[in-house]
Parts: C-alpha cells; structure tokens; sequence
C-alpha cells in the first residue's frame, strides 16, 4: 500500500459509541476514510480470523454511521437482503432486509464472506456499487436513492475460493479493495497485550507459536492459527486457564480434527511452554 497517512477524511466521531479498538497494519484505515468520502463499494480480501470485522467496526464508529452486518451463506437470498411482505393481524406488511435498512438510515452495510451467498444473490448489489447508487425494490416499486453516507462494504477469504465460490467479474470489479493479512509480530504482540492485559514476554511466546503453525499452511493445516485465536488463548490464560491447556483449546483442536496433526502441534506448544498443566507463567 502507498503511504497515505498524512491525508484523511473523518466525521465527527460519535459521543455515544465506543470505538472498537484495531490496530492499523498500514494505511488501511485512511484508504477506507477515502472510500467513504467519495461513496465507493469496499472489497477486503484476507484469511479468517485477521480483523477484516473488527477494521469495519472501528471504522463505522469512528465515522459515526450505524454499522449493519449480514454473515452470508449459501441460502441467502435477495429478499433476505432487500426485504419482504409478512403477514401478520390479518394483513400484509412490507419488511426492510438489512440491505435496505442501511441504505434509508446512511448506514455501512458489511456482507461478511460474500462469496458464501448464492451469486443470483449479489447481482441485487450492482446498481448500488456504480454511479447510480441506487437499490430497486421491485415488490414495492420504490427506488431508493442511497445518500452519501450509505457505504457497501463486502469481505471474503481468497483460501476458500475454488471455482464454484468466487466473485464473478462483473462484481468484482465494481469495488475498491484491500488486501488484509495477518499483522506482523510486533503489531500482533501489541493487540494480545491490549486486548488481554498479558504481558511482552507471554504475547511473544504466543505469537511465536502461531507463526510457526502458519508455516504449515497448506502442508498439514487448511487453515492458520489466526490472530483471534491467539487473543481466545491469551485471555484464557488471563483468567487463570493453564498455558497447555488454553493453547490447546484455542491454538490447536480449532485447526484439526486429524489426531496425528493435533499431537504435533501439541508437541510444539509443549517446546515452548513445557508439559505442566498448573502453570500459567
């Protein structure tokens, strides 16, 4: 990324909502400010678990705009984005979709791991990801013209795109987008300790094992340990869970279910932290 740090482009922050903390890895947060201000879709692209959720929180509060997520799976449909009639006391009542929501309020709309959901699904975005900015509800008629704070924000995680889940073309290029990825060591010691209260030397072992575990990407593990696992594991031990046993929580039986795998990783914890189940130091 270009070094855009000296410019930026901020709403009032609001009085009443905290700000969800994130720790920038490059100018991530100022690329997004940029987007905001001049009304243009959002793509993040980064593995599980990296902060891409946490970014757009932090961002949405720091913007003051109200933020309204939508995990996408394969069953969503566009009604469950735009909305639809129910039925209730004897009649028929329109319904918002969260899509639809976010865009009469001018709020950030963020659809997490969008290539989970059906692509006849995310052609309902293309009319509001180009100049026209607006989203057609066809069951009611209207029209709805996004005001400028209204921002699509949508994610995904390239490790699990094949060819039957990516983005078509079509969509793909109608966004901004961001490549995310694990911050580096410093940084991630850095969010551990904020985020648990543990201490340098702990938060060093800690990332330390997780970067050894990513090495094994695409070798022994489909996925890597993530920088939320290191925080589960690190605010287990925080509240008194046992080194071992937090990381074996936390860090291992949530990569693999293979039993040969789990006692190799479980060997490396051992290395660092010793076999003693009734120490946390």
């Amino acid at each position: 990324m270009n070094d855009l740090s000296h410019q930026a482009f901020l709403a009032p922050a609001s009085t009443t909502t905290e700000i969800p903390f994130y720790q920038p890895v490059s100018n991530e947060c100022v690329l997004f400010e940029f987007a905001y201000q001049r009304q243009l879709p959002l793509l993040i692209k980064g593995p599980t678990g990296c902060g891409k959720t946490r970014f757009v929180a932090h961002m949405a509060a720091k913007l003051a705009r109200p933020l309204i997520t939508v995990a996408c799976h394969d069953d969503l449909t566009a009604a469950d984005l735009v909305g639809r009639h129910l039925i209730g006391d004897g009649e028929t009542i329109w319904s918002d979709g969260p899509l639809t929501r976010a865009v009469r309020q001018g709020g950030i709309c963020y659809l997490d791991e969008i290539v989970e959901a059906r692509k006849d699904t995310t052609v309902v975005l293309h009319p509001l990801t180009d100049d026209r900015r607006i989203l057609p509800i066809e069951r009611t008629g209207e029209e709805l013209t996004a005001p400028d704070e209204f921002m699509l924000v949508v994610s995904y995680n390239p490790g699990y795109q094949n060819l039957l889940k990516n983005l078509k073309p079509s969509t793909r290029q109608r966004f901004l987008a961001i490549q995310f990825d694990y911050p580096n060591a410093e940084l991630e010691q850095s969010i551990l300790m904020t985020e648990t209260g543990i201490d340098l030397a702990l938060a060093t072992r800690l990332v330390d094992i997780a970067r050894r575990f990513r090495q094994l990407k695409q070798h022994d593990l489909d996925e890597a340990a993530s920088t939320r696992l290191l925080v589960y594991a690190a605010n287990l031990i925080a509240a008194g869970c046992p080194i071992v046993d937090a990381c074996a929580a936390a860090l291992v039986e949530p990569l693999s279910d293979d039993l040969d795998t789990i006692a190799a990783l479980m060997e490396v914890i051992k290395l660092h932290f010793g076999s003693s189940k009734g120490s946390n130091k």
